[in-house]
């Protein structure tokens, strides 16, 4: 019997999934997939808190499809050498899966397509994880905005009436919709049969934020002591465990504030897209050799929260500690490693992808590179935060500090590694002589 595949990635959910609601009304039962990538998890901890989340998700979704009647096929290894004993395993009509942007799982995908086309087997992709991608939303001149103001006039100029609409995946995944694994395939991978243990981190419930917290978000969203002015939904945006329309049509209703943020997401999706190389060098040419230094005693004090500058060590403890950061912390941190330090930002960003369990390589690029002054949209290079004002400004008593800091306060609590205005005067001196 003919099925279709649906390759599962970014989209841990079986409610309002495009491809999958694509793939459900293909004509051939339906086996939902999900690869164990082997070149991306080589590359990660033995304990990664985010494998551990992936996994947990991967099983309740397999336990949903054999709910009603179907299941759900996991495998481990490197993706093409999967697909290719999946076309020995089974007669595979065609694949569908939802797009990935970054950089390797766009390589990956046309890899996988030319494999796939050699079998006269179709792979059919659809934009489920962002509103608009690619070129859907592009400059008068047909080019890539890389300014957010005009792009996000422009997103939303073109939204519809149904761009948050939902589609109808979770109703048509009934059992006549649907295939099982072949019985030698009813095992799924586990972390230790892929050399991982367990490392499990708090994430927030895969349920739309309280409707409060979103209309509060933008008065709140800034003050990281407050542990209810966030969405917290930044996890399961990363691993589609929740449908961005979803979360749209929410903060559309409620708060502009938040639909805006989230606005960001698409644009930074967008830039990574068209300018792959900015996932590894910055995006103005002028930028690519400043004389970064190298500094391994204040790298480790910035990774271990011991810079001297409450806001700074706070943020990068709550990150060590918990896999999240607050969004404010994570731009004085990344200031201060950046400006102060005068450190390469692809280092510091480096850090935070080992660390983080929301990561989501467009964002965080995206973000450092706006920090550093080096991307496609940026601070002026010349600006830098004063760690000093940020905390005036965002934790005036200190209370986050004090939170993640407990010798804060004490003679336990270290001295400034460097001087805010000697650091400023270093960075713009070396900026001013590397830009070419």
């Amino acid at each position: 019997m003919k099925i279709t595949i649906f390759w599962h990635r970014r989209d841990l959910r079986f409610q309002d999934n495009a491809g999958l609601a694509a793939a459900l009304q293909s004509g051939h039962p339906v086996l939902p997939l999900f690869i164990y990538d082997q070149t991306i998890l080589e590359k990660l901890p033995k304990n990664d808190a985010r494998l551990t989340f992936i996994f947990d998700q991967v099983e309740r979704l397999a336990h949903e499809a054999h709910e009603v009647g179907g299941g759900l096929l996991a495998r481990y290894g490197r993706t093409p050498d999967v697909f290719r004993q999946l076309l020995k395993d089974y007669d595979v009509a065609a694949v569908y899966t939802n797009e990935d942007y970054e950089p390797y799982a766009t390589e990956r995908d046309q890899a996988i397509a030319q494999l796939l086309e050699k079998e006269k087997v179709t792979l059919n992709t659809f934009k489920d994880q962002v509103i608009f991608a690619k070129d859907e939303v592009m400059t008068k001149n047909g080019k890539p905005h890389k300014v957010f103001g005009a792009y996000s006039k422009t997103w939303k100029a073109q939204l519809k009436p149904n761009s948050f609409a939902p589609h109808p995946s979770k109703d048509l995944l009934k059992k006549e919709n649907l295939a099982r694994p072949k019985s030698g395939d009813a095992s799924r991978p586990t972390l230790a049969s892929m050399g991982f243990g367990r490392h499990e981190q708090p994430t927030p419930p895969v349920r739309l934020p309280d409707v409060p917290v979103v209309k509060s978000y933008a008065e709140k969203r800034d003050f990281p002591a407050n542990n209810r002015g966030t969405t917290h939904r930044s996890v399961h945006l990363r691993f589609g465990t929740l449908s961005i329309r979803q979360l749209m049509a929410q903060a559309e209703e409620l708060n502009e504030k938040l639909l805006n943020e989230m606005i960001w997401r698409d644009f930074f999706m967008m830039l990574l897209w068209h300018f792959p190389n900015t996932a590894t060098e910055a995006y103005d040419p002028k930028m690519r050799h400043l004389p970064y230094r190298d500094d391994p005693e204040q790298y480790r004090a910035w990774c271990e929260g011991r810079t001297g500058y409450p806001l700074v060590d706070a943020g990068m403890r709550q990150l060590n500690e918990t896999g999240y950061m607050h969004n404010r912390a994570r731009i004085a941190a990344a200031g201060f490693f950046v400006k102060q330090l005068f450190m390469d930002w692809t280092v510091g960003e480096h850090y935070f992808s080992e660390k983080l369990i929301d990561y989501d390589m467009s964002n965080n690029i995206g973000n450092w590179q706006w920090m550093a002054g080096t991307g496609a949209v940026a601070a002026p290079w010349f600006r830098i935060y004063s760690p000093d004002s940020q905390q005036k400004q965002y934790d005036p008593e200190f209370a986050y500090a004090k939170q993640w800091l407990p010798e804060f306060g004490t003679d336990a609590y270290p001295a400034p590694i460097v001087d805010h205005r000697f650091g400023r005067e270093r960075a713009l001196d070396l900026i001013r002589k590397g830009r070419k």
